[in-house]
């Protein structure tokens, strides 16, 4: 079912919302100080091409200079991509097919806004539940 979901979600959504995370990375990586923050959006570009399957879980060793990072992230970046999450939502809830696919697209929206510190890992893997 998850091969089924991203499938959906390539065709519909993922494509261009991953082609806008690597336009951020590349403009990121165009100054030598932002490079920490074109990582980061290449890095979520992967997740948001082939989402199901995987999760964004807070790293414990995240620390200030993750959370200062964060609110440069959301001035530059983070609110574009976050408002493309919350556009894209909206059109993928226009059909009832899409209605998934739209709340998926909307639980992106905190990732979009602060993406550093967190670590994208497998729905069952050994990180998914970090209190464990």
């Amino acid at each position: 079912m998850r091969t089924i979901g991203n499938i959906l979600w390539l065709l519909l959504a993922g494509w261009w919302l991953a082609l806008a995370y690597v336009v951020a990375g590349v403009i990121a990586c165009a100054l030598v100080v932002t490079i920490p923050f074109g990582i980061a959006s290449f890095r979520l570009a992967s997740f948001v091409l082939w989402p199901f399957g995987r999760r964004a879980v807070f790293r414990q060793d995240a620390g200030a200079l993750a959370m200062i990072g964060n609110v440069v992230w959301i001035l530059v970046l983070g609110w574009e991509l976050a408002l493309a999450h919350v556009v894209a939502g909206f059109l993928l809830c226009l059909t009832v097919v899409g209605i998934p696919l739209g709340v998926a697209c909307w639980k992106m929206v905190p990732l979009a806004l602060v993406p550093l510190g967190q670590q994208i890992v497998p729905v069952n893997g050994p990180r998914a539940y970090p209190g464990r």
